[in-house]
């Protein structure tokens, strides 16, 4: 009876083992991602398409504080792609890199795909001890950008898989025209406001959109800064701003707690809306397939309102 036991556990077990594998992907290739927005641009290209895409960052959690686990380092180096973005919130990459062989995995850094600029400080902020030169890593924030990515990104695709080049042709353009429709539609709004100035009492990764809509911003910090509690300063300087100007809104980004926000609200009246930069997004948009292209059609919805 003893024995029999043994033998029904022993098949159970083979039983749920076997079950487990067919429900993971047979996909022939892998993309391992370190944020959102490759992770995006990598599954909307390879849409349908014979590849597993994968994004390291947890959904909901901070890209600035990511320490990567053993795991993320073994699907790395698995990987036939690896996306990931540059700039100080990548900095712990360097010494990965050095044990991956790229023969085997190509290694794409999003900084280099297109021009970048440094990090500003503008009026309102405030210095930052021991502060170094840095470029702005938040390079997706600008559609043109994003154009020039997701075409560089497809010819990569393309060398690893021409058997489906078609699809990732198809694919990207489908998506190339959904963010010139935005484009479009941003450029109108811009052109037709009332103000071209933003003020954002948060974080500030949006320089690549300002510079190419030729807006004005103020914000509590820069893009990649640790500070999260803004000096009486920067905050009575806010106030001050809104007030002067009128302007209707202020922003707070995704996955923020909007403190800052609330105060320059309850002191001007001002409305707080979210401007998302698509660094990352919450565990249940990306449940629901959130995409780049989604978090861009609400931005245009907040930024009508706050230039108007």
């Amino acid at each position: 009876m003893k024995n029999k036991i043994i033998i029904l556990i022993l098949l159970i077990s083979f039983v749920l083992i076997t079950g487990c594998g067919k429900n993971k992907s047979n996909s022939k290739y892998t993309i391992v991602t370190t944020s959102f927005p490759g992770f995006d641009f990598a599954r909307a290209i390879t849409k349908d398409a014979d590849f597993d895409v994968i994004m390291l960052l947890k959904p909901g959690s901070e890209m600035h504080h990511y320490e990567p686990t053993p795991q993320d380092i073994i699907n790395i180096e698995k990987s036939d792609l690896f996306i990931y973005v540059g700039g100080d919130s990548d900095s712990w990459i360097e010494d990965v890199l050095k044990d991956i062989d790229t023969k085997k995995t190509k290694i794409i850094k999003l900084m280099d795909l297109v021009n970048v600029v440094e990090e500003e400080t503008v009026e309102g902020m405030e210095e930052e001890e021991d502060e170094e030169v840095e470029y702005d890593e938040h390079v997706w924030t600008s559609p043109s950008n994003v154009i020039t990515i997701i075409k560089k990104l497809k010819e990569e695709i393309i060398k690893i898989d021409e058997s489906d080049k078609e699809k990732y042709e198809n694919n990207s353009s489908l998506y190339i025209d959904k963010i010139k429709d935005i484009d479009e539609e941003i450029k109108e709004i811009v052109n037709n406001s009332k103000r071209k100035e933003l003020v954002f009492a948060d974080r500030f990764p949006f320089r690549y959109f300002v510079d190419e809509y030729n807006l004005n911003y103020y914000a509590s910090f820069k893009g990649c800064s640790e500070q999260t509690e803004a000096s009486a300063k920067t905050i009575a300087f806010l106030i001050d701003k809104v007030k002067k100007d009128n302007i209707p809104v202020v922003f707070k980004i995704e996955l923020s707690d909007g403190r800052i926000a609330e105060n320059i609200s309850k002191a001007t009246n001002a409305k707080i809306l979210e401007f998302h930069s698509a660094h990352n997004i919450s565990q249940k948009d990306f449940d629901k397939g959130l995409t780049y292209i989604d978090i861009m059609k609400n931005n245009v919805k907040a930024l009508k309102e706050a230039l108007n």
